[in-house]
Formats: structure tokens, sequence, C-alpha cells
């Protein structure tokens, strides 16, 4: 089992979906280096990667499996894994598809880790609106070497080829979330590496899929996402609510 990684002497203890967040940070301006809903899918996916890395979940058949229903320390993790159901004996097709959940708790996962960043003033959030109308968030590191500690974290693992498990689940998502190009420092060999990653870790495979669901037009959460396939479900409030919201 693994822990919470930090990025730096007296920095907070960091789950993956918070590393990929302030990774994929654009300081100057507050926003994602991507579109909110791959950031969405992106943190989706590394709360299940951050749930195998604990030794709670597993994939087996295409299928995400509880072997440790434990709640880890966690307590945002805690509530994430009792929405994944325990295996049902008798059933061969027990669990759910990881691309579905991802689809399914996509927004909340980003919304609950980026509501704990704040809480724990990792992050500043900022409220602006459009047109004085339409309210949205920016969000600012408190610390201001904290994003670029991250990027050298990351730079430096990417110059080694990512020995540590974390690393590799961090290049893995973001090359599903498309940001490789944004993120490599050794160019077209960088993202050929990252997306070979990706496509070896099933966690980055279900985020991929999804933004490229997106891409393609093929509609976002907003539209409801995947609901009632075997063995999962909806958030339907089980994770303290907030699952279905929009932007």
């Amino acid at each position: 089992m693994t822990t919470p990684a930090t990025s730096g002497p007296g920095a907070p203890a960091l789950t993956l979906p918070e590393e990929l967040i302030l990774l994929t940070l654009d300081p100057g301006s507050g926003k994602p280096l991507c579109p909110a809903a791959s950031l969405a899918f992106g943190a989706a996916g590394a709360a299940l990667a951050e749930l195998e890395l604990q030794g709670r979940i597993r994939e087996e058949h295409g299928r995400v499996q509880v072997v440790n229903p434990l709640d880890p320390a966690d307590p945002r993790l805690a509530a994430l894994l009792r929405t994944l159901a325990p295996p049902t004996k008798g059933r061969l097709r027990s669990g759910i598809r990881p691309r579905h959940w991802v689809a399914n708790f996509d927004k909340h996962v980003r919304d609950t880790y980026l509501d704990s960043l704040v809480e724990r003033s990792v992050l500043s959030r900022e409220i602006r609106r459009a047109l004085g109308l339409f309210p949205s968030h920016r969000h600012f590191p408190v610390h201001p070497d904290l994003v670029p500690g991250l990027r050298r974290r990351f730079t430096r693992a990417e110059k080694a080829g990512y020995p540590d498990p974390r690393d590799r689940l961090l290049a893995a998502l973001v090359s599903a979330m498309g940001l490789a190009s944004r993120l490599t420092r050794n160019g077209r060999p960088g993202r050929t590496a990252m997306k070979v990653l990706r496509r070896s870790e099933w966690t980055a495979m279900a985020v991929h899929y999804n933004v490229k669901r997106i891409d393609s037009g093929g509609g976002g959460s907003d539209s409801g996402g995947w609901i009632g396939d075997s063995g999962g479900s909806h958030c339907g409030g089980s994770c303290g609510g907030g699952c279905g919201g929009g932007d």
C-alpha cells in the first residue's frame, strides 16, 4: 500500500486526485489547462487509481472489484469506496465498468477535492460572474511554489522513466486528459511514453474513453452519465450529494 504524496518539505499530503488537479492548474488564470469536463473525468479516474494504490479495489474482467472494504484514512476516498458495490456471490458480472463510474462521479470527485484543497488553504477560490449573472470559480495556489514544485517533480519523474507507481499513474492520466503535450519536457518521445503508460492503466483508459466521447460529440456527464450497469449505480446521495450537479 502507498501513502499520499507531498509536494515538498512541509507540504500537505496529497491524494492522486489533488495532485492531478494541482499539476494541471494554470496558476496565472486560476483555471485548468484542459476543459472542465476533462479535469472532472481525470479526477474521477485518479480517485479510482488512489483506491487501487491503497489496496482497496482492483480491475477484474473489465469491472471494478472491491477487495478491501475498510475505509481509507481520507474520508473523501472512504465515501467514494462506498459507492462501489462489493462482490456478490453467484453473480458473474458484479462490479461496475470503470468508464461508467468515471462518467457518473466525474464532477462530484472534482468538486469534492477542489473544496478540500480550499478548506485546507492549499488553494484560494475566487468567484467571478460572466455578464454579472453566471458564476465561475477560479483557484489559485496559496503557496507560489506549489504548482511549479509539482511540475518539477513530474519532469524529474519523466527523465527517470517514471520509476514510482504514483508518477506513472499521473503521467497516464495526463495523457488520458489530452495534456501530454503541455506537460512533457521531452517532445514526441515524452508524449509517446505517456501514451504507453495510459494504455497500460485501466483507470487512465476509463478517463480517455470519456474524454474522447466528449471530443466526438457524444455528450457530457450533464446528460446523465451511465446509470444502471450491473453492480453499480449513480451516486443517489450516497457520497454526500452533488454528483449530478452542473458546472
